[in-house]
């Protein structure tokens, strides 16, 4: 068997869950063809679905990157809710739009987004972290259905990413982009080399969403290394900036609407660690923490 035919086989381990996909879609279509308002409860049920799920799996695997994850969650729910053209039983369909976690220790979120989304049964998420279970610590292409690419080590996904634009350019296709990275990972050399890239090759089909929760491990990012003022560096580098609530879903899908400028896009999304419990909210320790049973249950009843 060549490499090219292990990976495709490995990659059709997962089946879809056709019966989730098909749920997915519906509601999918119906957000879509509503106003700002009507879509936006169904989007924040969701999102509070995907936080409970992503607390039950690092509860019982006991570890995890809950902060981020719950940072980043709005962000997921909205791209593939209300954005991205994907079929999860169609995982590999070459006209997909290309979605790339670049901040990937937060692969629970990820992985509870794609499995409400009928990319593989949600049975699988308790087995988070476990051994021989394909939901690693960070995503893997060939063992996860829709994952574009592994991520984990930080600044890389954003370059690959910028790849994936540039090839849709050169092939004609129509297919978009879209990369989120956390804001600490912008003190990554590589992201800013993606980002001249981008802007040079004039890749409009890429949008670049930074997770703007102003902590990364172990302190706030101003304090490690400033990134302010992010808006005008980006602007700088020539892209087109929107800056937004990113936990507002109407204002995230105004924002991840396709450029304007025939420039890529970069949204700065302003989001808070630990979003949507109290005790965890805009605390540095839940970069990186596992909740004790009491705190669980604590942040179930937040989150019901």
């Amino acid at each position: 068997m060549t490499q090219v035919e292990t990976v495709q086989y490995a990659r059709t381990g997962l089946a879809a869950d056709s019966d989730a996909a098909h749920v997915y879609r519906a509601l999918r279509d119906a957000i879509r063809s509503s106003s700002y308002d009507d879509g936006r409860s169904a989007l924040e049920e969701m999102s509070r679905r995907i936080r409970r799920s992503v607390l039950s799996m690092i509860d019982s695997a006991q570890m995890g990157h809950i902060g981020g994850d719950f940072s980043v969650t709005d962000i997921l729910v909205t791209a593939y809710w209300a954005i991205l053209d994907v079929d999860p039983e169609l995982p590999d369909w070459d006209q997909r739009d290309r979605f790339v976690l670049s901040k990937g220790h937060s692969a629970a979120a990820l992985y509870s987004t794609l499995a409400h989304a009928g990319y593989f049964p949600a049975e699988l998420l308790s087995t988070f972290m476990a051994p021989l279970s394909p939901l690693n610590g960070h995503p893997n292409r060939v063992k996860v259905p829709g994952v574009e690419t592994n991520t984990g080590p930080l600044g890389h996904g954003f370059p690959v990413a910028t790849g994936c634009a540039l090839g849709a350019q050169i092939s004609g296709s129509s297919w978009r982009t879209v990369v989120v990275l956390g804001d600490g990972e912008l003190q990554e050399g590589s992201n800013w080399e993606a980002a001249m890239t981008a802007a040079h090759y004039e890749l409009s089909s890429l949008t670049a969403v930074v997770d703007r929760n102003r902590l990364q491990q172990g302190a706030r990012t101003e304090d490690t290394k400033r990134l302010e003022p992010l808006a005008e560096k980006w602007a700088s580098f020539g892209w087109e900036v929107r800056e937004v609530d990113g936990h507002d879903h109407n204002s995230l899908r105004q924002a991840l609407a396709p450029s304007s400028t025939g420039r890529p896009v970069a949204v700065i999304a302003n989001t808070i660690k630990g979003k949507g419990v109290s005790f965890m909210e805009d605390r540095v320790e839940w970069h990186h923490k596992v909740p004790s049973a009491e705190q669980v249950d604590a942040a179930l009843v937040e989150l019901s």
